[in-house]
């Protein structure tokens, strides 16, 4: 054939070195793009072998791979395939024009007699640019499935200028060899290729060799000197030849059908994939042909640690090719906090996050994903219910985030969000608030604050336990979805009736006094002879607001906010409340009505502060050494009159 030279086609000016530039991000997806290519085209002549129109092997299935040779001293890369290869009329409109989609062009061509394009990946033409990224020169040698057509190769060293030339390659498919470039060969070695290999194309469609041409060689002679050996000393020699194996698995578990899978396939393909020791809890399985083509399999992860890295939870990817990971357009990020792999083959591999978050496509399968997700938490709660109690623990995190970030979640799922109660029982919200209780009682500590919850269950509430850091404003969030519910925590109301005001006053005046704090709120109540002597009572959006202090506090102290200016924002308004029913109350104000008994009626009062403090879990590391003083005092008094 004539030689022919020529410029690549573009339609807009200057715009190929913006691509080469911009279009990725990452030196090394030229691997991914390369390889998307043949498994593109193997996938292309499979379709045509099953329609008829392309002669197949005995075992076509067995036949295609992909093969990607690495010369060190040559410093080459080849990307090999035995796909549908290109005739020269191909090789001018899908590489030398741009604008053109090879995967369009088939699916159209092919359209009336297959609709399955599941198997066309299509990313000839801008995917293979990348090539230029880490190339000083590329090369393109092909030859098309149909009979008679003549093999070609295509040459550039800037992706600009090329030249097309007869190629004496006799084998249908294509392969694309890479000249590195002098930066290139810094970065790209064999072992760096084989993970690049790993982390796009680990589950890419069609086996996989890569072959060291060094490492063979050096094997290769390793080999004739033990042959060698051999003969030498009369032994007989044999032959180790080289072992290339596929280096991806071309057929992840999400492509087959959930019941062809059993759940020992399930965990080991997590611990495969995650590196995660611990067997899921549960998962969803996605496997659907419309009206979204999605496979994939999500699961929900243990998680003791629930600040632990969110990368690489949620995995892309296009025809079992590698995409991102956590990409949010297509993933709302309260996902992110589950792991597993999703393919999405409607999705191109490159296209910008702008454009994404405008597609109306992405949108609908987003909100899909999100009702598989929250459809699967409710067949859990409806079926499996003891299941779904011992799973709450770990996925309580994951729902109530989710509740917050997506109203379409809340919306599914807020009926079935669960409350641990302080006996280890798991309520929703319409159990806890049955009758006429619209107020849910709570606490951070069951055993730090149990005279508190005691309190409350003599109340007749069922007091739930919100101790996760989420739970502050999952609470406040709640709160204003259903206004006529209120959470309280079991330190803001105390049961009993409210003593006099001449009692009131005098306990004030007395507490205020032995204390030295005339700024203390002090009230008097009838809790009952066996409560505790006093209790401290802080009202819930105090609590609320010393949470949101303790948040804001870092970010005041880079604003140089002092201490004192804290303190106004965010006042301390806790109430000491003095249990008039209380024997020990009783004799404190007969002891303190004795003049020369003062001091030791101060001492007691300041004790019985302290006492109420640490019952509430608001006692510093003063009082406490304080206490604990006073309390050996009492102890040895206690034993000396024994």
């Amino acid at each position: 054939m004539e030689t022919k030279k020529g410029k690549v086609s573009v339609t807009t000016e200057n715009i190929f070195p913006v691509i080469r530039q911009w279009l990725y991000e990452d030196k090394d997806i030229f691997v991914r793009e390369l390889v998307s290519n043949c498994a593109d085209a193997i996938s292309k002549h499979r379709r045509l072998a099953e329609l008829g129109k392309a002669e197949a092997g005995a075992d076509p299935k067995a036949d295609y791979s992909i093969k990607i040779i690495y010369d060190d001293d040559a410093k080459t890369i080849a990307f090999c395939d035995d796909g549908i290869g290109m005739t020269q009329e191909e090789v001018e409109k899908y590489i030398n024009q741009i604008a053109f989609s090879g995967a369009l062009d088939f699916v159209t061509k092919y359209q009336e007699e297959s609709t399955d394009k599941s198997g066309i990946i299509g990313h000839f033409g801008l995917g293979f640019y990348s090539a230029f990224m880490v190339a000083d020169e590329v090369t393109i040698e092909t030859k098309s499935f149909v009979e008679g057509s003549e093999a070609v190769t295509w040459k550039s060293e800037d992706g600009m200028d090329y030249e097309i030339t007869a190629s004496d390659k006799k084998d249908r498919g294509t392969v694309i060899t890479l000249k590195l470039s002098e930066d290139a060969v810094k970065i790209f070695d064999s072992a760096t290729i084989r993970m690049t290999l790993r982390k796009y194309c680990y589950f890419a469609p069609a086996d996989i060799y890569f072959i060291d041409t060094k490492a063979d060689r050096l094997h290769e002679e390793a080999e004739a000197k033990r042959k060698k050996e051999a003969e030498e000393k009369g032994e007989e020699y044999k032959e180790e030849p080289v072992k290339n194996l596929p280096v991806n698995n071309k057929s992840p578990l999400w492509t087959k059908k959930p019941s062809e899978c059993t759940e020992d396939e399930y965990k080991s393909f997590y611990h495969s994939v995650f590196n995660d020791g611990r067997d899921p809890l549960f998962w969803i399985h996605l496997n659907m042909d419309y009206p979204f083509t999605l496979q994939g399999i999500l699961y929900f992860p243990k998680t003791d640690n629930v600040y632990q890295s969110l990368e690489g939870r949620i995995k892309i990817y296009n025809h079992q090719i590698f995409v991102a990971d956590n990409i949010e357009e297509i993933i709302p990020d309260f996902l992110f906090l589950l792991q597993g792999c999703l393919d999405c083959s409607d999705l191109p591999l490159n296209v910008s996050r702008s454009a994404l978050q405008q597609d109306e496509y992405v949108k609908k399968l987003s909100g899909h994903i999100i009702k598989k997700v929250s459809d699967k938490l409710n067949e859990l709660f409806k079926k499996q219910r003891e299941d779904y109690e011992k799973y709450w623990s770990d996925i309580s995190i994951f729902v109530k985030y989710g509740m917050m970030k997506e109203e379409k979640f809340y919306e599914k799922v807020e009926d079935i969000c669960l409350y641990k109660t302080v006996d280890g029982k798991f309520k929703t919200l319409a159990e806890l608030t049955e009758g006429d209780h619209k107020v849910i009682r709570y606490t951070t500590d069951p055993k730090a604050q149990a005279a508190y919850v005691e309190m409350s269950r003599k109340d007749g509430f069922d007091v739930v336990v919100m101790n996760e850091e989420i739970d502050n404003n999952f609470m406040s969030f709640h709160e204003y979805k259903k206004p006529e519910n209120r959470f309280q925590r079991v330190d803001s109301e105390l049961s009993g009736k409210e003593s006099d005001e001449e009692t009131r006053n005098k306990l004030k005046d007395f507490f205020r006094g032995a204390l030295g704090n005339d700024k203390l709120n002090v009230f008097a109540q009838q809790m009952g002879a066996d409560s505790m002597p006093a209790l401290i009572r802080e009202a819930e959006h105090n609590r609320r607001m010393k949470e949101m202090r303790s948040q804001y506090e870092r970010m005041m102290a880079m604003n140089n906010m002092t201490p004192e200016e804290m303190a106004d924002m965010f006042p301390d308004t806790e109430e000491l409340v003095i249990n008039t029913d209380s024997p020990l109350i009783t004799k404190l104000e007969a002891l303190e009505s004795l003049g020369t008994k003062k001091e030791e009626a101060d001492r007691l009062a300041r004790h019985i502060y302290d006492q109420a403090k640490l019952a509430h879990g608001s006692l510093d590391s003063e009082g406490l050494e304080r206490f604990l003083k006073y309390n050996t005092e009492l102890l040895a008094k206690s034993a000396d009159n024994i």
